[in-house]
């Protein structure tokens, strides 16, 4: 008997849940995530954020208990950002040994070995002014910072980081940062490097939970939102000079980037799923106009589907702990 039309039935494979998960493609995993995490030294209580609903500043004292509450979740990393209350011109606290950046290190190792630490490292919540690095006149001195960049990196090693990961956006960071690295004998610490990163509206969220305070904008570093093609030389520039992965930074927005960059290059990519998209989909839940587990499972897969073997998110420990 021969078949009626049509032969092909792509349907045949999604007729229960047991036959789409069996030929499902892409998988988000706690595995392929990275959770970020806000401490704030000098205070006694969590400090919920406004703009970030279920986000919270940590207080550093409270930080042991967090972090092992985190690795029970079922956490595999996070990304550690920290809110100075020790400020000046250049950021100086964030290579002090006994900085915040090294104490929050130290304390995140003790209390969970087994957690993959990375440090944000940058200057923004260190400095007075709230840019990426040290200023001359009203521009950020890209030399000048990349000289601390170093200094930065060599403390978040020693004080245990698994990874470094400079979001400064200064031309040279990766090979100053991996000179330094190398010099001070530390040839196997990663560099994780926030090579496509745009300067973005996605970014208020952030901005209110790391405590940035602002003077102008960070147009003449981070990148213009409408450049695709400047994207992929700054990544193959951040691969020459020794970055061990690269990261795209929104990720919704940018998937084009993305796909474009998978297809360029053999390193690991990860992708930030920033603030303002955590915002929306939050937001969105709480108004009613979207069922935030479906819409969390359906963009990070969209960005793995992209080509980011990881994924930053402040949903990482909803999908730990929960699956979803």
């Amino acid at each position: 008997m021969v078949a009626a039309f049509p032969i092909v039935r792509p349907r045949r494979l999604r007729r229960s849940e047991a036959l789409r998960q069996l030929v499902r493609e892409t998988r988000v995993c706690a595995h392929d995530l990275i959770y970020p995490i806000f401490v704030e030294e000098q205070i006694d209580d969590a400090v919920p954020i406004a703009t970030m609903p279920g986000v919270l500043r940590i207080p550093e004292r409270k930080l042991a208990a967090e972090i092992e509450r985190i690795a029970r979740d079922g956490v595999k990393a996070v990304l550690l950002f920290g809110i100075s209350h020790h400020k000046d011109a250049i950021g100086s606290d964030s290579w002090n040994p006994d900085g915040l950046m090294a104490r929050m290190v130290r304390i995140a190792k003790a209390a969970a070995p087994e957690l993959v630490v990375i440090t944000d490292n940058c200057f923004c919540e260190y400095t007075l002014h709230g840019h990426c690095g040290s200023l001359r006149g009203d521009s950020v001195d890209n030399d000048a910072t990349l000289l601390n960049l170093g200094r930065q990196a060599v403390v978040a090693i020693e004080a245990g980081a698994d990874m470094v990961a400079p979001s400064a956006m200064m031309d040279g960071q990766i090979q100053a940062m991996r000179t330094a690295l190398d010099e001070a004998g530390h040839c196997e610490a990663p560099i994780l490097a926030y090579s496509s990163k745009f300067a973005s509206a996605l970014y208020g969220p952030f901005r209110v939970a790391a405590g940035s305070e602002l003077e102008g904008d960070r147009r003449s570093y981070q990148m213009d939102p409408m450049n695709g093609r400047e994207a992929l030389r700054e990544s193959a520039l951040d691969e020459a000079e020794g970055a061990d992965l690269l990261m795209v930074k929104p990720a919704l927005a940018y998937l084009d980037v993305l796909a474009a960059l998978r297809a360029r290059t053999e390193l690991p990519l990860v992708a930030y799923q920033v603030g303002g998209e955590y915002a929306m989909i939050k937001f969105a839940a709480m108004a009613g106009a979207l069922d935030e587990a479906a819409t969390v499972r359906e963009t990070l897969g969209a960005i793995k589907r992209a080509g980011a073997d990881l994924i930053i998110s402040y949903f990482a420990r909803d999908i730990a702990r929960d699956g979803w």
